[in-house]
């Protein structure tokens, strides 16, 4: 396959032939740093781990080069740091059996820069090749720009393929902004409880983020424990994990919509029931 950035890499943690590794994809996030994928889609890995007839595929737009770092990575160059993420990134697919991994190498500025096609024509092709049945990638009202824009093009991406090859369902997953603020009835939850040493696993590989400063891994499984408990005021728990998404789906069945009409519907939803309950309250 032919990608647009010279340094893009595809790995396959099982040797098999890239053609063939993507075909067997069933679930695929494409998200925009490297370990975002093991951050919001772990519905995905855990769906499809061990399972012959389900495979899971991450793609990641960007280079890495922009990590923060500390520690013994203090002093490691925006090079440097691009090769470190790559592997771990590789770990994370070998720990988690990923059909395949796409690194498509971007600088954050390409996917930020809505006249650059190029990220957009490689998620064509990757989403063609592996015609995924569920989409994860970041939710559109995340406060990371490059997360909002990597959720932009995946939706444009997938608006250029024919209907028929189109995935089911994309779903804008939880990174840098949590999703408890949409209506109840309108979240999509992922029941997250299982292979909790797993979920461990796929966050620890990434040494220079943990070591360098930030804390993903236990953010992460705290916000998934928190999710499961905070869901239902007046219900026991009934997950010990939990994930919460965006239903991006109508965006990707009617090219109609507007994306920012789409997101500002979830926000004003939110706004008149906070509205509601100071008015009842009152």
């Amino acid at each position: 396959m032919k990608l647009n950035m010279k340094n893009s890499q595809l790995f396959v943690p099982d040797g098999l032939e890239v053609e063939a590794a993507l075909k067997r994809t069933t679930h695929m996030a494409i998200s925009a740093h490297q370990d975002d994928v093991e951050i919001m889609a772990v519905d995905g890995v855990l769906k499809c781990f061990q399972l012959a007839e389900r495979w899971f595929t991450a793609v990641v737009a960007t280079d890495g080069a922009g990590s923060p770092r500390d520690d013994l990575y203090r002093d490691y160059t925006d090079e440097r740091m691009r090769a470190v993420r790559a592997k771990e990134t590789k770990k994370a697919a070998v720990v988690g059996e990923y059909a395949a991994l796409a690194l498509l190498d971007y600088p954050s500025s390409a996917v930020k820069n809505s006249s650059d096609t190029r990220l957009v024509e490689d998620l064509v092709a990757l989403l063609d090749a592996a015609q995924p049945e569920v989409v994860y990638t970041h939710n559109l009202a995340d406060k990371h720009p490059t997360h909002v824009a990597t959720a932009v093009r995946t939706v444009q991406a997938i608006r250029r393929l024919a209907a028929e090859r189109r995935p089911k369902q994309l779903f804008g997953c939880e990174v840098w902004r949590g999703l408890e603020w949409i209506m109840d009835d309108e979240k999509v939850i992922f029941d997250v409880s299982g292979h909790e040493n797993l979920q461990a696993a796929l966050l620890g590989v990434y040494d220079s983020q943990i070591a360098g400063g930030k804390r993903y891994d236990l953010a992460s499984t705290g916000r998934r424990r928190a999710n499961a408990t905070y869901f239902a005021s007046h219900a026991v728990d009934t997950m010990t994990g939990m994930s919460v998404a965006m239903d991006l789906t109508p965006l990707i069945q009617d090219p109609q919509w507007d994306i920012r009409e789409y997101v500002q519907s979830f926000i004003q939803r939110f706004a008149e029931d906070v509205n509601q309950l100071l008015r009842n309250a009152e």
